[in-house]
């Protein structure tokens, strides 16, 4: 690889790291506000809104690094 070829690949692995990161810190919001720690919109909602928050974390931790690294993915050479 090239330096320029470097750089962005380093760029992708950080997006992809930052990625799961931010959907760990969903996952945690998400139950903080299901087990009531914060108050959005009153006790029903959000348990609601946590559940949303704890399912969205988790398919950016889970399944949007695969989607970026399968958009990413070299070439194969023929």
């Amino acid at each position: 690889m090239t330096r320029p070829d470097d750089a962005l690949a380093r760029k992708r692995f950080f997006a992809i790291a930052a990625m799961r990161v931010v959907g760990a810190i969903f996952v945690l919001a998400g139950f903080v506000l299901i087990r009531g720690g914060w108050v959005l919109a009153g006790q029903p909602a959000d348990r609601w809104i946590g559940t949303a928050v704890v399912l969205v974390g988790a398919f950016d931790f889970a399944v949007m690094p695969l989607l970026l690294a399968r958009r990413w993915r070299s070439p194969k050479p023929r």
